[in-house]
């Protein structure tokens, strides 16, 4: 339900009839971009080497039409992006009337089910994940050994994986590790069951996330609502979690659950729900490492629960430290793998990607000495400058929880600015990071300035990253041909169903704006 001024009206959740067939139709125009997908998907995603489709009557057909298959996809993607920021209009702060929340769960339903069928798209990192699950189904170490020395290089899992990533060990938490452990005892060596059950488990991370946002978003005073389509419709969860397989989905999912069931514990103050919480977020962070952020925030809401002083500070840091800790050493005993992780968090800095801020200015200086003659000194330039952005990301972590502290922002919204600065500002930087702020900041933020910063960088990045995840093997031509033919199949659709989208585009008596 929405919120005015804080107080939520009890009939603004009910839209007239005109509006429930302009949802109608919203509603079905993503769902026909995710049928796009998962058809699009069958020759234009990130396939096994050893794809099971390859000579399968029809299906098999997209395999060998790159161009088209990717076209196919582009329009589905087109599709999805613009029927949620159309959708965006039910959910606009400040509206008279909103979706309710059963018709928000329901198009979050009709968009997602077709996608679980998809090829994975965007990344191949899911077939990393198959082949760390097998090393440590053998009893292998994953944090000492990768894919390539521990399977061979000629396993059917480790071809699956880009070649950067064959030598390196895992760099994922314990906790994951021991789900994929249990994956691999079921599925084997066989790919794409081993896909599918990897993608129930970032299903049930994206269950979580259904079920703690609106939580959230109630006790920070945001309509629910409006954090659902900000952060479980999110293109860029549909497309990253759901289609790509990321298992952020499931460390975001175990964080934003613990965070609401500690929150539970302070009205009035309940340390069992507190402590449980806590664990909970452990367990994220054990999946991925950022979620123990989450931790430092929650802690200066009970700080200030408990009285708002210095001592009430370093008290609960105390116990918040201690909670951390047990767990840590729970899940690392318990799971076997021990604390190898801890040497394995910098993997992925061996990728030097301009994405990366820190990276890409180390680039540049490296650059610019080099131009005057000063030598090559890119590796030297680049440790410095991601250096440099790590020690900026802690001292903004620092004063975000001080400025939560003292209660100037809301520590959900700290939390989210916490994480969006350790993740730009890091060694490393991909398009799905952005949800790690985003999420957060979905449950406490209602700032027009920020929902349309959040809705258009969202939108951009879900639609300039190539869905099969790989470099096309040297055709160039193959992008915007996809591109350009996804253009002009979507220009024709809109154009088609003009006369019944057209009165949807025109200003709103009731409120409501544009599109």
């Amino acid at each position: 339900m929405p919120t005015n001024g804080g107080a939520v009206t009890p009939e603004s959740d009910l839209l007239n009839g005109r509006e429930r067939r302009q949802l109608d139709i919203v509603r079905r125009w993503g769902t026909i971009g995710a049928l796009l997908l998962t058809v699009g998907s069958l020759g234009g995603g990130a396939a096994p080497i050893y794809s099971p489709l390859y000579g399968v009557p029809v299906l098999g057909l997209f395999s060998r039409m790159p161009s088209v298959a990717m076209g196919v996809v582009w329009t589905g993607i087109f599709m999805i992006v613009s029927a949620w920021l159309a959708l965006g209009r039910f959910v606009k702060p400040g509206r008279p009337r909103l979706i309710s929340r059963g018709q928000m769960d329901r198009t979050l339903l009709m968009w997602t089910v077709p996608l679980v069928f998809c090829v994975p798209m965007f990344s191949r990192d899911v077939y990393s994940y198959l082949a760390q699950s097998e090393i440590a189904a053998r009893g292998q170490d994953p944090y000492e050994l990768g894919p390539a020395t521990a399977l061979g290089v000629d396993h059917v899992l480790t071809r699956g994986v880009p070649n950067i990533w064959r030598e390196t060990p895992a760099p994922y938490g314990p906790l994951f590790l021991a789900f994929g452990r249990l994956t691999a005892m079921l599925t084997g060596d066989h790919v794409v069951s081993g896909v599918f059950v990897h993608r129930l488990l970032v299903l049930v991370g994206l269950g979580m996330i259904v079920w703690a946002l609106p939580r959230l978003a109630a006790r920070f005073g945001v309509p629910p609502v409006g954090a659902l389509w900000l952060g479980a419709l999110n293109p860029l969860v549909l497309f990253h979690i759901v289609i790509g397989v990321h298992n952020d989905g499931l460390a975001l999912g175990l964080m934003l659950v613990g965070f609401e069931l500690a929150m539970r514990g302070l009205e009035p103050l309940k340390w069992s729900w507190i402590a449980l919480g806590s664990g909970v977020i452990v367990c994220g962070a054990m999946v991925k490492i950022p979620a123990m952020a989450a931790l430092g925030f929650l802690g200066v809401l009970v700080a200030r629960k408990l009285g708002g002083q210095f001592k009430h500070l370093a008290l609960v840091a105390g116990i918040m430290a201690v909670i951390a800790a047990a767990g840590v050493v729970v899940i690392c005993l318990g799971t076997g793998f021990g604390f190898g992780w801890v040497e394995t968090l910098n993997v992925a800095s061996t990728v030097k990607s301009w994405m990366s801020p820190p990276t890409a200015l180390g680039f540049l200086g490296a650059g610019t000495g080099i131009l005057l003659g000063l030598g090559n000194h890119t590796e030297a330039m680049i440790s410095l400058t991601r250096l440099l952005g790590q020690a900026v990301s802690v001292v903004i972590t620092v004063v975000l929880l001080w400025r939560s502290f003292k209660g100037r922002i809301k520590a959900m919204n700290g939390l989210g600015a916490a994480l969006g600065a350790i993740l730009v500002l890091g060694p490393v930087l991909q398009p799905w990071y952005v949800l790690w702020a985003a999420l957060p900041l979905a449950t406490a933020v209602v700032g027009p300035k920020f929902r349309m910063f959040a809705m258009v960088t969202s939108a951009i990045i879900a639609v300039i990253l190539p869905p099969t995840g790989s470099a096309f093997d040297g055709r160039a031509y193959t992008v915007p041909q996809a591109v350009a033919g996804a253009v002009i199949t979507f220009a024709v659709c809109v154009l088609i169903a003009r006369k019944r989208v057209g009165p949807f585009l025109k200003s709103d008596p009731a409120g409501g704006g544009h599109v």
